[in-house]
């Protein structure tokens, strides 16, 4: 397929599997189209068609220039790697590990995204994947009462949150500890209905807000 874009490709949310990662990953980046078309040596038309028309099926050659512009493998942008736990590739020959600031830490926890929350269960300690939010500072997530989650609270609980970067072995990640409480108040569990980052991955009501207060707050990161 040439780098002509069909006439009727407009602009809006990707559409298609290898659309989303393309416009996910150069979103992360901080990269417009523009500059990821040029970049990689094709028209911003033909990137737009990329990114927005399910069944998109450029060449190897044009999935090569666009991974090496988002610093990612081909693997990665056609979904090779989805069912796979992020860590597999190497670990780079002299990487760099550096301890984050607190500020740094939370500046990367207010990205908001799907972190992995610890507690203390009845039959022994329970790590669970959660998506959640910060407002006020705090790590807010939503649940089910009577669930495993819904459990800590009153406890003391660590909350960690990562990102892995495959192509470049990079990556950081920041642990948060302190205690989680359910959210009674009619009138706070109304404003974090409003200000959460996004609905619960899992589906379902989940009326249940718990709030984690940061007490100590660490990260660190590797770089190359």
């Amino acid at each position: 397929m040439s780098d002509e874009a069909p006439s009727h490709a407009v602009e809006g949310r990707p559409a298609g599997d290898l659309g989303r990662r393309i416009s996910q990953r150069r979103t992360a980046l901080g990269l417009s189209r523009q500059e990821t078309a040029a970049q990689a040596g094709m028209a911003p038309a033909y990137l737009q068609y990329l990114e927005e028309r399910p069944g998109a099926d450029p060449g190897a050659g044009t999935l090569l220039r666009l991974a090496g512009v988002l610093r990612t493998t081909v693997w990665h942008l056609t979904g090779g790697d989805t069912e796979l736990p992020p860590g597999l590739g190497r670990a780079a020959w002299a990487p760099r590990f550096a301890e984050l600031t607190e500020a740094e830490c939370r500046a990367l926890l207010a990205t908001h995204g799907v972190g992995r929350l610890a507690v203390a269960a009845d039959a022994g300690p329970v790590v669970l994947p959660v998506n959640y939010s910060v407002v006020d500072g705090a790590i807010v997530f939503r649940t089910e009462p009577g669930t495993v989650l819904a459990g800590a609270d009153g406890r003391q609980v660590a909350f960690e949150v990562d990102r892995v970067d495959e192509a470049f072995s990079e990556g950081w990640s920041v642990l948060v500890r302190g205690p989680a409480r359910a959210v009674t108040d009619p009138d706070e569990t109304a404003r974090l209905d409003d200000q959460a980052y996004s609905p619960p991955w899992a589906g379902g009501r989940r009326e249940l807000w718990l709030r984690v207060e940061p007490v100590a707050v660490t990260g660190r990161r590797i770089t190359v």
